[in-house]
């Protein structure tokens, strides 16, 4: 007895399947943008049929290629598409609970939460900028380790609004002159945007200005399958990053909103539902998909089963150290002995006894750990000699050269900070970058969905106060440190001296799971813990830097630079018989996660609190209370040599003295 071959399911059935499931949980959800699913389902079908190397089975096998889908709020889209190929996370019941409570399939794509989601997306530009970081990741890891292990394409899926963000000019420009190769992007080119016609405000080339930073582009018909399918297969072949401009009917198959604004982010309604199905020959019940199309998905999503054990197979012959090291890092392993080797430093710093900025100081940290540390990965916005983020020993990353450890990103510091989004969710990287403090104004939505997603990036943000003088106030912090603290899940680290700046560096590396900002000095600052502790003082966040010997009266609590003049001060008050204790709060997130005990034996009980910092006194209260005083900065700054803002400001000895005398009456 033999049994029929069935019949192959149409490249339309398989398309018009995705625009139903999206358009279905859209309109029970209420909630939703139906317009860029039923556009780009024909675009998405054929990638997801014919190019990418994925497995539901194992979503985080290493040599996946990666998807983006940069348009974020078109996730029903990839909602669809995880459930077809058998995706575990997402089932019928999580499509059907979009937008819901609890459930997976959040209204945009989110990191971390539901397999097949390589990261978060929904700021328009985010996505393709961290593609960047993720193709740049690809090929550094294949430098290292071969074309057996490491051989796989970044693809991203983008709309207007993508390319009219400001980040997406800084992502293309360095992902052009990095020559990322195995970087695909397919724009939605409906020409509509929520206003109306992209033509009510954007009137360039697009293709042009893809062309002018380096790379390929082509426009196709983007309902047309086989045009689609041809310009991702010559795109694979390119010795450039290529964009593939997809002319597609936004909302396509609902008869009376396709090609409109109307259609971008509201459900169709259940009148304009019925009419798509009947325009589609869809006659199906809501979230009902027949037998024979779910089977050609599920049997596409099988595929990759093939693909990710033909990679096991290859991965056999690499050298046994070569595979040992790919193991590591594959599962987010330390190396051993780090932290020994920056103990060790830490050690040398204190007996050394240095006056160094603690720009200057996180630098010789970074030469110990760059050493230690091979997925330790370095880069600055254009300012390496003053961000001094550039171990001894790195080496640079250049086009067609990827195994170095250190990217010149550029003017661009929106961009890098996505970049790094990528290398690190592609692992396995651990990326950071510099540039000035002010400028993290620049880049402070990619810093957000470091936070968002988790992602261990580590922000070195130096020239933090008015202490980097001359340069006045458009270089100046003020209300930066209070704006970063008010951020969820960032660690915030303003180290006073090059010990505290070496234990900041240790932490931010064993924060797995948020990103770390460094803030550093442009001064130099004096040695304070000149006495040599295991221990990691910074870990705790705040500590107790020196205590007098009768009971207290004063607690000095102070940041970064402010540290030192705290100390100076607190020499004269206990010399004058008032019993002052210096305290050192470097990270506040931190010092909150410890035990109230802890806290209270760190703050002192009663007396004087007073807080000192330059910058912005919001939120200070929580430490020293509401009727203590603050020394900080309520303007901005002014052009001037360091010592004489500090002057001007009150950020000496005898103010801080005064300002106690007059508080204890």
């Amino acid at each position: 007895m033999t049994h029929a071959i069935p019949a192959p399911v149409s490249h339309d059935r398989l398309a018009t399947a995705v625009r139903f499931l999206a358009a279905d949980a859209i309109e029970k959800a209420n909630s939703g943008h139906p317009g860029m699913p039923l556009g780009m389902a024909d675009v998405a079908t054929v990638l997801f049929s014919r190019f990418l190397k994925f497995d539901p089975q194992e979503p985080k096998w290493p040599d996946r290629d990666r998807f983006v889908l940069s348009a974020g709020h078109g996730s029903m889209l990839l909602y669809a598409l995880l459930y077809l190929t058998g995706y575990e996370d997402v089932d019928l019941e999580q499509v059907k609970s979009f937008r819901q409570m609890g459930a997976r399939t959040a209204g945009h794509p989110e990191y971390g939460h539901v397999a097949g989601v390589e990261t978060t997306t929904g700021p328009l530009g985010q996505g393709i900028a961290t593609a960047v970081g993720m193709a740049l990741a690809e090929r550094m890891m294949n430098a290292r380790f071969s074309d057996a292990a490491v051989d796989h394409y970044t693809y991203v899926m983008c709309g207007d609004g993508c390319l009219m963000e400001g980040i997406s000019q800084e992502a293309i420009s360095l992902a052009g002159h990095l020559q990322l190769s195995k970087l695909i992007v397919l724009w939605d080119d409906n020409g509509i945007s929520i206003d109306g016609k992209t033509s009510l405000s954007p009137s360039e080339d697009h293709l042009a200005r893809f062309v002018a930073a380096g790379w390929d582009a082509v426009r196709v018909d983007g309902h047309d399958a086989e045009a689609v399918a041809t310009a991702i297969a010559t795109a694979r072949e390119s010795d450039r990053p290529s964009l593939i401009a997809c002319r597609t009917v936004i909302g396509k198959g609902a008869p009376n909103k396709q090609g409109s604004h109307k259609i971008h982010g509201a459900p169709l309604g259940a009148e304009e539902l019925a009419a798509a199905r009947v325009a589609l020959n869809w006659p199906h019940e809501p979230f009902a998909v027949p037998e024979d199309v779910l089977d050609a998905w599920r049997l596409t999503g099988a595929k990759g089963d093939g693909s990710r054990m033909a990679w096991e197979a290859r991965m056999s012959f690499l050298s046994q150290d070569k595979y040992d090291e790919f193991q590591r890092l594959s599962e987010g392993l330390m190396p051993r002995g780090w932290q020994s080797d920056l103990l060790a430093h830490k050690k040398a710093l204190s007996e050394a006894k240095s006056k160094v900025a603690t720009r200057k100081a996180s630098q010789d940290v970074i030469t110990v750990l760059s050493k230690a540390i091979p997925e330790l990965i370095g880069g600055s916005a254009d300012l390496t000699g003053s961000n001094l983020t550039k171990g001894d020993n790195q080496v640079s990353i250049a086009p067609g050269a990827f195994a170095g450890n250190y990217i010149h990103y550029g003017i661009r510091e929106h961009g890098m900070a996505a970049a790094m989004n990528g290398l690190a969710v592609h692992g396995p990287f651990i990326p950071y970058g510099g540039t000035f403090m002010v400028f993290t104004d620049y880049l402070r939505p990619a810093l957000r969905l470091s936070a968002l997603m988790g992602v261990r990036v580590v922000y070195v943000m130096t020239h933090d106060s008015i202490g980097l003088g001359e340069d006045g106030p458009t270089h100046q912090p003020i209300e930066h440190l209070a704006s970063l603290r008010a951020m969820p899940n960032v660690l915030v680290m303003r180290p006073a001296d090059a010990v505290e700046t070496a234990e900041c560096w240790q932490e931010a590396l064993n924060q797995e799971h948020r990103p770390s900002v460094l803030a550093l000095s442009r001064q130099n600052l004096p040695t304070l813990r000149t006495e040599h502790t295991i221990e990691n003082r910074c870990a705790k966040g705040g500590y107790v830097l020196s205590e007098p010997s009768a009971p207290r009266v004063v607690t000095l609590i102070a940041t970064g630079s402010e540290v030192a003049l705290a100390v100076d001060a607190a020499k004269v008050l206990n010399a004058e018989g008032i019993a002052t204790a210096v305290v050192s709060l470097p990270c506040w997130e931190l010092f909150d996660e410890q035990p109230a005990d802890y806290r209270s034996s760190v703050l002192g009980h009663g007396g004087v609190r007073m807080a000192i910092e330059a910058g912005s006194p919001m939120g200070w209260e929580r430490y020293v209370g509401t009727h203590q005083p603050i020394l900080g900065i309520n303007c901005f700054g002014a052009s001037a040599p360091a010592d004489k803002l500090f002057e001007h400001f009150g950020f000496t000895v005898d103010n801080v003295v005064q300002t106690v005398k007059t508080r204890l009456g």
